[in-house]
């Protein structure tokens, strides 16, 4: 079985370019403390929307979707799930609200994990919730001819139960030890799971999910305001190459945890870009909700589209939002782009 070594193997990953991030973001993390403290209602505004996009993206990139209005009543707890589909999405609302609300007191131990894979799964008929894999599964690659090739063989189903057991007590030994980032630690954490593959179904979703307890816990909480689940589907491409990357010859050993882990901190680092940026936008809200958005456009390079004003002030109307850009096209200030879905708008 592989070895879960976090204690001689994160030292060859502390290259120039990975120390570079890690000083970056415990920067940011030092002025994440400055706005949560400044800040307290920008901040509950950038929580809601995020809510939503984690719950949307990580479960879409599973192809686990349902319409925009009903996801987020969905999230916001005014319905119940009436398919399958939207019984997985409810189930990923309580769990991440649950890492939200006691990350503090979910230490990554099994029974942890089953706990929380039990909820993923709790407004569903499925027996999965909850229990190990009981029968060998594989990570496949579907092409479009709909033939599939195998792309990595977890551990087998017999072994699953100790392997997740050595993963949890070795991270955690060295989350005591201290002699790592937990920054560092994190990813390796995330590879080994995904390479356990330790469910029937959910492991995906339950990795993205375990990357925000781990995040929270060494202190990153920029989860809460901005969708690391959101980032990551937007460049799933890279995300794919990574995992593929990063758990070649994992059985033997020899994986190079490098691809994934440099990855992963990209990530991180977006999000705490897009945080301080969101922040910024929601100081200026004692101007003038369209003078907002024209400032959002002037400060934006190349197209912006009416999602990304929405997701920047989430406080301002879809209504206001339309409204301002018809006017701003009257003055001649920007120009639009591409029809339906692709409407996009450029200043001058």
């Amino acid at each position: 079985m592989h070895e879960f070594d976090f204690t001689t193997r994160p030292k060859d990953l502390l290259t120039p370019e990975v120390v570079a991030l890690l000083t970056r973001l415990h920067e940011c993390r030092g002025r994440q403390e400055l706005f949560i403290e400044a800040e307290p209602d920008v901040l509950t505004a950038l929580l809601e929307v995020a809510k939503i996009q984690s719950t949307d993206a990580s479960n879409r990139i599973e192809g686990i979707y349902t319409t925009d209005e009903r996801l987020k009543a969905i999230v916001q707890e005014k319905v119940q799930p009436r398919n399958r589909n939207e019984e997985e999405i409810s189930g990923y609302r309580d769990v991440l609200a649950t890492i939200h609300e006691s990350y503090e007191y979910i230490a990554p131990r099994p029974n942890n994990i089953l706990q929380l894979h039990r909820d993923l799964y709790s407004f569903s008929s499925s027996a999965v919730g909850g229990v190990y894999k009981n029968s060998d599964n594989i990570i496949a690659e579907k092409h479009a001819d709909g033939t599939e090739t195998v792309r990595f063989r977890p551990v087998p189903a017999f072994q699953t139960a100790d392997a997740v057991q050595d993963l949890c007590s070795r991270y955690n030994e060295a989350i005591e030890a201290g002699t790592y980032d937990p920054l560092v630690l994190m990813p390796i954490f995330i590879l080994d799971f995904l390479c356990i593959h330790p469910f029937n179904d959910g492991n995906g979703r339950m990795s993205r999910l375990l990357t925000l307890l781990l995040l929270y816990r060494a202190g990153f909480i920029v989860g809460k305001y901005i969708s690391i689940e959101m980032l990551i589907e937007k460049s799933k491409d890279s995300y794919y190459e990574a995992l593929q990357a990063s758990s070649q010859n994992w059985h033997e050993d020899e994986n190079n945890y490098f691809p994934f882990l440099k990855y992963m901190l990209g990530v991180v680092v977006k999000a705490y870009n897009e945080f301080e940026d969101r922040v910024a936008h929601l100081r200026y809200r004692k101007m003038s909700k369209p003078d907002r958005i024209k400032a959002i456009i002037e400060r934006t390079p190349g197209k912006i589209t009416k999602k990304d004003i929405s997701q920047a002030c989430p406080d301002i109307s879809l209504t206001t939002i339309e409204r301002t850009l018809a006017d701003l096209l009257a003055a001649g200030y920007i120009e639009k782009t591409g029809i339906g879905r692709a409407t996009a708008y450029v200043k001058k």
